[in-house]
C-alpha cells in the first residue's frame, strides 16, 4: 500500500509545500551546470517537464543528474543503486520524516520492529486465504454493476473497489463509502493546492472517519463487532496496549495509502492490458495466482505509480559525488529506479521472471510494504473479474488519458472500452 497520507506500503510522499521554487525546464547534467557556474536546483518535481510526462522526466533525470537537488534543497535519487543503498540503510536515511506519527512507516530502530510485529500479523499468507472470498465477492458484485459492452474509468474502477474491499476487510459498513470517495477526491485536490493548511484540513476528515468507527467499537465493548477493526483495538506493544493515536495512525496507513494505491495501480495495469492484447488473451486462458502476480508486478515496475518516499539524512553522506548534509530531505524515486536501463536493459522490455528480484514496486529493506499481500490479492482479484466479465478490454479512442501530476504517478483518467 503506498499520495497524500503517508504509509510505508508506499504513497508518493512529495508533499504539497515540498517544491515552491520557479520551474526548473530541462535537466543538465552536473558536469554542465558546473561549467556553466550554475550552481541552482537541478530540476523541479512540480515543474512543466514533469507535469507534461512524468515517467519520461524521471528517465531523462536518472541518465543526466541521478542525484538531484530541488528548488527547496530536498535532494532526489534517480538510479536504481542510489534507491537501493538509501532503502537498506536505514541508520544514514531515516524515515523519521514527519513531525506527526506515523506507524510504522516514521519509525526507525527497534521502535518500529516492535510496531512493525503487529502490523505484520494482519498479512500472513493464512489471513490473506481467508480474506480471498471476501475481496472476491466485492470484485464481482462491482463488476457486475459496470455495463458491459460499455465505456469505463479503470482509475475510478479501482477507486470503488479500494474503498468496499478496504471496508470489506476492516468491518466497517457500507454508509462510510461515500465519506471515503469523496475523501479520495478531496485529499488528491489537496495534494495538487500546495496549500497546507487544505491539506491538514483533509487529514483531520480522515482521521475523523476512522475515530468514529473506532469509538463506536470502544463503546460496545465485548459487543464490538469481531473485526480487524476491534482485533487492533485490543493489540498490545511492548506490554502495554496501543494509545488511540497509534491505533489512528495505522488505521490512516493501511486505509489511506491503500485507497489511492488501488486506485492508481487498477488504472495502470488495466491499461496495459488493453495495450498488450496478446498478454491480455494469454491471462485469458488461463494462469496461476504466481503467474499472474509476476505478471502485475512487472506491469507496476514498468509504470510505478508509487513515486516516491521520503527519508532524512542522519549524517552527512556522499551519494553519486554529491554531498547530503544531515537533516537534509532524501526521496527515493522509486519509479525512475524501476527503469533503470543499467539494471533492465530496455525499461518498457516485459519480464516478469527475469525482473523480479531487482523490482523495487513495494520497496525494500526493514521498511518494505507491509501491505504487499494484501494490495497483490487485491489487485488479482479485480484483474480476474474484469477478465471474467467482458471478452476483451480496449482503449477508448473516443476519450482522452490524462496522466497524474506530481506527486502522484500513473492516470488521472484511465478510459476503457469493455466488450
Amino acid at each position: 500500500m503506498r499520495a497524500g497520507v503517508g504509509h510505508d506500503g508506499r504513497v508518493t510522499e512529495h508533499l504539497p509545500a515540498d517544491e515552491l521554487a520557479p520551474d526548473v525546464p530541462v535537466p543538465r547534467s552536473r558536469a554542465v551546470r558546473r561549467a556553466l557556474g550554475d550552481e541552482g536546483p537541478d530540476w523541479d518535481p512540480r515543474g512543466p517537464v514533469v507535469r507534461r510526462d512524468p515517467v519520461v522526466a524521471y528517465d531523462g533525470m536518472r541518465g543526466a543528474c541521478p542525484v538531484a537537488k530541488g528548488p527547496d534543497g530536498a535532494w532526489t535519487l534517480f538510479s536504481h543503486a542510489h534507491v537501493m543503498r538509501a532503502a537498506l540503510d536505514p541508520e544514514t536515511f531515516s524515515n523519521a520524516v514527519s513531525a506527526h506519527l506515523q506507524v510504522p512507516n516514521g519509525l526507525d530502530g527497534p521502535v518500529h520492529t516492535a510496531y512493525r510485529a503487529v502490523v505484520d500479523r494482519y498479512f500472513t499468507p493464512e489471513r490473506m486465504a481467508a480474506l480471498e472470498p471476501v475481496v472476491q465477492r466485492v470484485a464481482d458484485d462491482l463488476v457486475a454493476e459496470l455495463a458491459v459492452p460499455g465505456a469505463v474509468d479503470a482509475v475510478i474502477l479501482g477507486s470503488h473497489f479500494a474503498v468496499r474491499a478496504q471496508s470489506a476487510w476492516l468491518g466497517w459498513p457500507h454508509d462510510v463509502w461515500g465519506d471515503l470517495l469523496q475523501w479520495m477526491a478531496d485529499n488528491q485536490a489537496a495534494t495538487r493546492s500546495r496549500d497546507p493548511e487544505r491539506t491538514a484540513e483533509v487529514a483531520r476528515r480522515f482521521d475523523a472517519i476512522i475515530r468514529s468507527l473506532t469509538d463506536a467499537r470502544r463503546a460496545a465493548g465485548d459487543a464490538a463487532p469481531d473485526d480487524v477493526t476491534t482485533e487492533l483495538l485490543r493489540e498490545r506493544v511492548d506490554g502495554r496496549e496501543l494509545t488511540d493515536a497509534e491505533i489512528v495512525s495505522i488505521l490512516r496507513n493501511w486505509t489511506g495509502g491503500d485507497l489511492g494505491s488501488m486506485a492508481l495501480a487498477a488504472g495502470v495495469v488495466l491499461t496495459y492490458l488493453a495495450d498488450h492484447p496478446d498478454l491480455q488473451a494469454r491471462l485469458r486462458s488461463g494462469v496461476s495466482d504466481a503467474e499472474l502476480d509476476a505478471v502485475l508486478d512487472e506491469v507496476l515496475r514498468i509504470d510505478d505509480p508509487f513515486v516516491a518516499n521520503r527519508r532524512v539524512a542522519t549524517r552527512d553522506v556522499v551519494v553519486g559525488g554529491r554531498e547530503i548534509a544531515r537533516g537534509d530531505r532524501v526521496f527515493l524515486n522509486w519509479t525512475a529506479a524501476n527503469r533503470d536501463r543499467r539494471v533492465f536493459g530496455d525499461p518498457d522490455a516485459f519480464d516478469p521472471e527475469g525482473n523480479a528480484p531487482y523490482n523495487l514496486v513495494y520497496g525494500i529493506g526493514k521498511h518494505v510494504c507491509p501491505g504487499r499481500p494484501l494490495a497483490t490479492l487485491e489487485l488479482r482479484v479485480l484483474t480476474r473479474a474484469v477478465l471474467a466479465a467482458t471478452t476483451a478490454v480496449e482503449p477508448d479512442p473516443r476519450r482522452r488519458r490524462e496522466r497524474a501530476e506530481p506527486p502522484v504517478g500513473g492516470y488521472a483518467v484511465a478510459p476503457l472500452l469493455l466488450r
